[in-house]
């Protein structure tokens, strides 16, 4: 197993990765359970899946699981169940010094860290992620939110969890798609500020998505590491550094919006392929070579994400993608920071990029042939 401190001055936590956590959960949670019933949310898929992995470890060890099942997907992170998952934690009597346990992916991590956000005014939350894009990054730093008709994650709190445990083996169990998607987020460390984990990623990442064991640990544990160390160093975003995490994502989630927040493109999609426009975008304008923009459109074509606009066959122009960054969460004072590259392992924040420039760009995009 390796672990990872996560070094926040107001709450430093561990990540835990390896085999068997799931199978193991009370144990790893010793301490930090201080009553009987344990509060599990989860959505229907994973408790089909791991449920009674968990049920099993809960009652060996003394205590008595209160599920939560919720349906799988982004419709999940709403209004109404936020209310109505706050209201059964009311109802459980959850006090403050008790730890609500997230056993999900992206979708459940973030709802039930916002509710442990704003039950009575903050209390505890343990993350199991058992999807390989919450292992790499959702469940890290502590970002939580609900999705708005405005927008994807546009209303959410800073809210650190106390513990992370990642079984490899939940990865088992996850659709390909779910586990490319969850790929994309490995990568970007590599794109971000590691040139060297790209090319890592060039030559183990197929072996270690049809399932190499030691690959997979060491992609997961590197990427908890390079964000652990990003986070550490700006825990709220405010310096820039920890904005350099959302490299794809203004294109990505726009993509997202014009798709209906569906599975038509799941996040890590709109990611990989929001990380390749960013790439293309950076070369049009110099900053990085056309080779470098099309090596990273490559390496994402060839593991089997989307690496070209076409490929959604979106009926829209690039005005209309626009418009949906206009309520991207990095706007400021009207305008909107993009994350360019400047070769592979060198992203940076730029602050005068024309969103009218972006829109001719998308347009083009749109209506290029695939290489």
């Amino acid at each position: 197993m390796a672990v990872i401190p996560v070094d926040i001055a107001s709450r430093p936590y561990e990540v835990r990765v390896g085999a068997g956590l799931l199978a193991e959960l009370a144990p790893n949670c010793r301490g930090r359970l201080r009553k009987r019933g344990v509060p599990v949310i989860t959505d229907a898929n994973v408790h089909a899946a791991w449920g009674h992995v968990v049920e099993t470890s809960l009652r060996d060890n003394g205590h008595e699981p209160h599920w939560r099942i919720l349906p799988p997907g982004e419709a999940t992170k709403s209004w109404d169940e936020l209310a109505a998952t706050v209201n059964w934690l009311l109802a459980l009597e959850v006090e403050r010094g008790d730890h609500i346990v997230a056993l999900g992916g992206g979708v459940i991590g973030d709802l039930t860290g916002f509710c442990a956000s704003v039950l009575k005014r903050g209390c505890n939350f343990i993350q199991v992620p058992t999807t390989l894009l919450a292992q790499v990054d959702s469940s890290v730093g502590g970002k939580t939110a609900i999705n708005t008709p405005a927008g994807k994650n546009l209303v959410g709190a800073f809210h650190q969890p106390s513990l992370v445990l990642a079984d490899l083996a939940a990865l088992e169990t996850l659709p390909r798609r779910d586990l490319l998607a969850g790929y994309a987020e490995v990568v970007k460390y590599g794109l971000i500020d590691d040139a060297d984990f790209f090319a890592w990623c060039d030559t183990h990442a197929g072996a270690m998505i049809e399932g190499d064991g030691a690959l997979r640990e060491y992609a997961v544990a590197h990427s908890v590491a390079s964000k652990a160390r990003i986070v550490a160093e700006d825990e709220f975003e405010t310096t820039g550094r920890r904005a350099l995490l959302n490299l794809g994502h203004t294109f990505g989630h726009a993509l997202e919006a014009e798709t209906g927040f569906s599975t038509r493109l799941l996040h890590g999609e709109a990611v990989a392929l929001g990380m390749v426009l960013a790439a293309r975008y950076s070369a049009r304008h110099g900053l990085m070579p056309h080779a470098s923009a099309e090596h990273v459109a490559r390496h994402i074509g060839e593991i089997g994400l989307p690496a070209g606009l076409p490929m959604l066959g979106m009926d829209c122009d690039g005005a209309a993608l626009v418009r949906h960054m206009l309520h991207d969460k990095k706007m400021d004072a009207g305008t909107l920071p993009f994350l360019l590259m400047k070769g592979i392992g060198h992203t940076y924040l730029d602050k005068q990029v024309s969103l009218e420039d972006v829109a001719q760009f998308l347009d083009e995009e749109l209506v290029r042939e695939p290489a």
